[in-house]
C-alpha cells in the first residue's frame, strides 16, 4: 500500500485529501504545519507528498526544496495561487505538479496515481545501461541516483539531469545556451546563467577539488566538457 504524507493547515482539505485517497486504497499521514510537516517527511516512510504553500512555521516552498533535496519522491504542490510565477518557482524547485485550489477530489487522486505510476516506472528497472561508471562515481539514470565512493549524493532534479546529459556525452564541449536547451527545454523561462549555478552546486557535491574538477572541466569562452 502507498503512502501519501499530505502538508495542509486547512484540517478541511487535509480531511477531505484524506478521504479520498484512503477510499481508493491509499494510507495517508497528515501535518498542519511546515515544521510537521518537514519533521514526517524527514522520518515517515512515505511516498508521495501534497504539499500546500501558505503554511505556519516553513512555507511550502522551503519545504519543497528542502525535501528535494533529500528525497526522490513525487511532490505536488497544492495551493489556492494561482500566479503563473507561483507555478513556475514551485515546478522550478523541483514540484512535479501544481494543482490550484480549488480542485476536484478525482483529479487529485488522479494526479496521485499518475504521478506514482511515473516514478514507479523511472526506478522499477535497473538495467546495465542504465549505470554509467566513472570511477569512483556511478550515476543510475533509473532510480535517478548518483553514488560517489559508494556514498549516494542527493541532488536536485536539474542537477542530475545536467550531470547526466553530460556524462552521456562525454569528450564534447557544450555551450551553457546548448546545456538550458537540452535540460530545461527551448520554451523554458529563465537566463542560461542558471546552467552555470548549476555546474557549480553539482561540482561542489561530487569534485574533490572544485578549483581542480575532475569531472566537469570549465572550457573557457565555450562551455562546459565532461571527462569520463
Amino acid at each position: 500500500m502507498k503512502t501519501i504524507l499530505i502538508i495542509e493547515d486547512d484540517k478541511g482539505i487535509a480531511e477531505l485529501e484524506r478521504d479520498y485517497l484512503e477510499a481508493n486504497g491509499f494510507s495517508v499521514v497528515m501535518a498542519f504545519t511546515g515544521t510537521e510537516g518537514r519533521e514526517k517527511a524527514s522520518h515517515e516512510k512515505v511516498d508521495l507528498i501534497l504539499l500546500d504553500i501558505m503554511l505556519p512555521g516553513v512555507d511550502g516552498f522551503q519545504l519543497c526544496r528542502e525535501i528535494r533535496a533529500a528525497r526522490n519522491i513525487p511532490i505536488l504542490l497544492v495551493s489556492a495561487r494561482q500566479e503563473e510565477v507561483d507555478k513556475i518557482r514551485g515546478l522550478g524547485l523541483g514540484a512535479d505538479d501544481y494543482i490550484v485550489k480549488p480542485f476536484s477530489p478525482n483529479e487529485l487522486v488522479a494526479r496521485v496515481k499518475g504521478h506514482l505510476a511515473r516514478y514507479e516506472q523511472l526506478t522499477s528497472r535497473e538495467t546495465r545501461q542504465d549505470v554509467l561508471r566513472f570511477g569512483s562515481l556511478v550515476i543510475n539514470s533509473a532510480s535517478h541516483q548518483v553514488y560517489l565512493n559508494d556514498k549516494e549524493v542527493i541532488l536536485a532534479n536539474k542537477e542530475f539531469e545536467l550531470l547526466l546529459f553530460l556524462a552521456r556525452n562525454p569528450g564534447i564541449v557544450f555551450s551553457k545556451d546548448t546545456l538550458f536547451e537540452r535540460v530545461w527545454g527551448s520554451e523554458a523561462m529563465g537566463e542560461t546563467a542558471t546552467v552555470s549555478v548549476h555546474i557549480n552546486r553539482i561540482r561542489e557535491k561530487i569534485e574533490q577539488d572544485t578549483s581542480k574538477p575532475r569531472f566537469i572541466e570549465t572550457v573557457w569562452g565555450a562551455g562546459y566538457r565532461f571527462h569520463g
